[in-house]
């Protein structure tokens, strides 16, 4: 049984985050995360060194071990190391922070005696900021040497909060861009406010039904990177997540209208998706986070077996929404349910869908749009959609356990 346990835990959490892989670009104003409270630590604690990285906000991170010397590599995703790092441990001969590659940072302990991680983990705090703790413990040279030098192993950027007590589901909802980041534009209507609005207006309706705990990427008109909406929804462990848009797109014949839910595909062919997909990767990659990466081939595996029962789930809350916006008698698209390769889509875990609501250059969706009455209702076809599909969806899971 090798001695470094924690690598092997760590392969289970591929399933949550091989997304995460992306190189995100490093520029100021882009949401990076910071050292926040007590900054960065490493202190010897109980015949263990431990180490402490305090964090505005969670980010994607690895871990892994190099000998000769021996040492310890944690690399972490959009982290600026804007402070030293505090150093109290007799087994620790030198640190060094900085840049790795584009987006990411990586952090060096050059350490005087073979240690192996024995635990590992980022909490976050309910204001957003994160908490990376790791206890080191001393191993052989033979162990140490056995298993450094092996491929850094992705985990989990959070840990994910369990299922609510009460048994309700914990929905997130996602209003679409924010900040510097307005999404699409006519006059004086912003896509970000007009999804900022609707959200919070779901919210109440759905807290109403005593049925689900909500979950909102944005409270604000901030700019929330796409990777980072998936990482705090992750976080809160929500059991469904929903994006929430209102773009402004003119298909070949004739102006795109109505509501649309779009499910995943890694295969476009949809000439509409694709152009709105493309055009959601541009807005991160101008606010400086180039969503750019490659996944090995053991990602894919861990991907398409995560995926076999939430993809279907995900095709399943679509098409119920479809309904609820059609038992309403609230204008759909002409080819409401469609596939696009949207960044907030591609968590393998959590049933996703990205609804646009209406387009912003569509002069029946605008008025619709501003419409009191309107969002009124189509906020509670949302709800009964919701409440429906939850139902359908636990007697489908415990047939599927069985």
């Amino acid at each position: 049984m090798s001695k470094y346990p924690f690598f092997y835990s760590a392969v289970c959490a591929l399933i949550l985050v091989f997304l995460s892989h992306s190189a995100l670009a490093e520029a100021p104003g882009a949401g990076l995360a910071r050292l926040a409270g007590g900054g960065a630590a490493i202190s010897d604690s109980g015949g263990r060194v431990e180490l402490n990285v305090e964090m505005s906000q969670p980010v994607p991170w690895r871990v892994h071990t190099l000998d000769g010397p021996p040492r310890l590599i944690v690399d972490f995703a959009e982290l600026v190391w804007d402070a030293a790092l505090e150093v109290d441990s007799g087994s620790v001969l030198e640190v060094n922070t900085g840049a790795y590659r584009p987006g990411w940072s990586r952090l060096v302990v050059v350490l005087r005696e073979p240690l192996a991680v024995d635990s590992a983990e980022m909490r976050v705090a309910d204001d957003g900021s994160a908490l990376l703790t790791m206890q080191l413990i001393p191993t052989t040279a033979d162990d140490f040497r056995d298993n450094a030098g092996i491929d850094p192993v992705e985990v989990s950027p959070v840990v994910a909060a369990p299922p609510p007590a009460s048994g309700r589901l914990r929905v997130a909802r996602d209003p679409g861009h924010g900040g510097i980041d307005p999404g699409a534009e006519d006059g004086d209507l912003r896509e970000a406010e007009l999804m900022l609005a609707f959200a919070r207006k779901l919210k109440e309706v759905l807290l109403r039904t005593g049925r689900f705990e909500v979950v909102m990427t944005r409270e604000a008109d901030v700019f929330v990177p796409l990777e980072a909406r998936m990482t705090l929804a992750r976080a809160a462990g929500v059991g469904v997540f929903l994006s929430l848009h209102a773009d402004s797109l003119a298909e070949d014949d004739g102006v795109a209208s109505g509501m649309t839910v779009y499910t995943l595909t890694d295969n476009l062919t949809d000439a509409v998706a694709l152009r709105l997909a493309e055009r959601h990767a541009q807005n991160d990659i101008l606010a400086g986070v180039d969503l750019a990466g490659t996944e090995d081939e053991i990602a894919f595996v861990l991907l398409d077996l995560a995926r076999r029962e939430t993809m279907p789930r995900s095709e399943a809350l679509a098409e119920t929404i479809v309904s609820g916006f059609r038992s309403y008698e609230l204008a759909l698209n002409s080819n409401p349910h469609r596939r696009g390769s949207f960044t907030v889509l591609k968590a393998a875990e959590v049933p996703s869908v990205l609804v646009e609501l209406g387009f912003l250059s569509s002069d029946r969706d605008r008025e619709r749009l501003m419409s009191e009455e309107w969002s009124a209702r189509a906020s509670e076809a949302v709800r009964d959609a919701l409440l429906q599909w939850a139902d359908e969806d636990f007697l489908m899971r415990q047939g599927f356990r069985k």
